[in-house]
């Protein structure tokens, strides 16, 4: 009732060492899992599906949800932090790229899924649709983080194969929320109700591209010239703080538009993040031009970036706090002892294999797009863009050392596969719609894309780590590694690269 109150009472003993524990285990888990497999996720994955529901059911069932939510929020910062530091430039150049891989990784998931689960398991039609559009999403939570671990060897947001991956895995994101309502709805048809199915499949495909087109338009023209004329000068005056309170007020902005029109939160939360890193000044003498962090926080007529903020602010909390309660919240929901029976164990075998070839396959593109680019064309291009003192010879190949350059593409191909295989929240959260609220979906149906959804998020970021590992360096020297950007007023990163979503 108004007025009322929740009663303090000091928590029992067991339930704060439980906690401790639960956190206590994340970190200890992110941290050997990064050091043997290169990939972090995979243990905190792990702590979830032993401290939740699906094993030893440690945490009380009102923590698991809450845990959820917050690293909902998390998963939200992650995309956010992404959006921030996208190279708007090369996301644009390979824009066409990009949904072409994104098509690949949705078609070939599908496409294999009735080739083995229709004519070989003998699944039903509807039912298999239901399992491979799951198998069709990419993660983009497990992605971002991907991304973000992989900093320290290379920094793959700057890479010309990481720009290409960022869009692919938003455009597949777009894509699994328009599986999601469909089957979502599959269910009201399947207990006789009526549905408009083309305001269901045509509603967010319609928003998701209204807000890819309209939101660089009125950047651009409305959004950006107001900022630069009238306030970013205002913000060298408080430096974080007005930086903090316009970026949570942008992204909620943001998020909130994108779920009232029907389009994926996540997508908001991108592309709240890309209008952030387009609006400020990128002439020499903006406030936001700056060298550091500590010149922004120094200098009386500079500001901090919107990247030093996040760094300053929210970076710590995310890391530490909200990714690691997001990846474990996708362990409570891995249905974890189901998983165990022989027929389960080699059909989830079989598909994951299958699935994990359905990814991969994206990153055919990378050596067809070069195949496509005469090599001589190719050279002079990329003698242009990067003055030879860039490149040491021997670290960029010259036209007759042909093997070395096309080791480079193969690997720069299977790192773009290798980052889209990771199906993880999104896929989980796909299919346990179609088992839980359609009536196509059995349960040896729901268990075998469990199993492919489950391995597929560990095989995919363990192969990016061990890839970053040995051959991070050779990948981020080659063609679709890092790409310079064109300084202010030369048309990089300046007006033109918001168009990134439009032509």
């Amino acid at each position: 009732m108004a007025g009322g109150f929740l009663p303090y009472h000091e928590p029992g003993i067991v339930n704060v060492l439980i906690l401790i524990s639960f956190f206590f285990f994340l970190s200890l888990a992110e941290w050997i899992s990064s050091k043997i497999i290169r990939a972090g996720i995979i243990g905190q994955i792990a702590v979830g599906i032993i401290y939740g529901t699906p094993l030893a059911n440690i945490l009380h069932e009102d923590w698991q949800s809450t845990f959820l939510a917050l690293g909902y929020i998390g998963l939200i910062l992650i995309i956010f932090e992404g959006g921030l530091g996208a190279r708007l430039d090369l996301l644009k150049k390979n824009l066409f790229l990009s949904m072409i891989g994104a098509a690949t990784g949705v078609l070939f998931p599908i496409g294999l899924s009735y080739l083995l689960l229709y004519l070989g398991f003998g699944y039903g039609a509807v039912e298999t649709f239901i399992v491979g559009a799951s198998l069709s999403a990419t993660s983009l939570g497990t992605t971002f983080a991907v991304i973000s671990t992989a900093s320290s060897t290379v920094d793959l947001a700057q890479t010309r194969v990481g720009s290409i991956l960022v869009s692919a895995a938003v455009i597949d994101d777009v894509v699994g929320l328009v599986m999601l309502s469909v089957i979502s709805d599959l269910g009201y048809l399947s207990q006789g109700h009526s549905v408009n199915l083309g305001w269901l499949i045509g509603r967010p495909i319609v928003a998701s591209i209204g807000m890819a087109i309209v939101t660089p338009l009125v950047t651009k023209y409305l959004f950006a010239p107001l900022f630069r004329r009238y306030i970013e000068y205002h913000f060298a005056r408080f430096d974080h703080i007005s930086n903090i309170i316009l970026m949570i007020l942008v992204l909620c902005a943001f998020i909130s538009i994108a779920a009232y029109t029907g389009t994926s939160i996540l997508f908001g939360a991108f592309l709240a993040g890309t209008f952030l890193t387009y609006i400020p000044s990128k002439h020499p003498d903006g406030p936001f031009v700056v060298m550091s962090r500590e010149e922004g926080e120094r200098e009386e007529n500079k500001s901090p970036t919107f990247v030093h903020t996040f760094e300053r602010y929210l970076l710590d909390v995310q890391k530490y706090l909200m990714e690691p309660l997001f990846f474990s919240s996708v362990g409570f929901a891995i249905p974890f002892v189901q998983l165990w029976t022989g027929k389960r164990i080699w059909r989830g075998i079989v598909f994951t294999l299958l699935m994990l070839f359905a990814k991969l396959i994206v990153g055919i593109w990378v050596p067809l797009w070069q195949l496509l680019s005469s090599s001589n064309l190719l050279n002079r291009k990329t003698a242009k863009e990067f003055p030879s003192e860039e490149y040491p010879s021997e670290e960029y190949p010259s036209e007759d050392s042909k093997n070395p350059v096309w080791s480079t593409i193969c690997l720069s191909g299977l790192l773009l596969g290798s980052a889209m295989v990771a199906r993880g929240e999104i896929g989980l959260l796909v299919v346990e719609v179609g088992y839980n609220e359609t009536s196509y979906v059995s349960e040896d149906a729901f268990i075998t894309a469990v199993w492919a959804i489950l391995l597929n998020t560990v095989l995919g970021p363990v192969t990016v780590g061990l890839l970053v590992k040995f051959h991070g360096k050779k990948i981020e020297k080659g063609a679709w590694g890092l790409q310079w950007a064109v300084p202010a007023g030369g048309g990089g990163s300046g007006d033109s690269s918001i168009d990134s979503s439009v032509g």
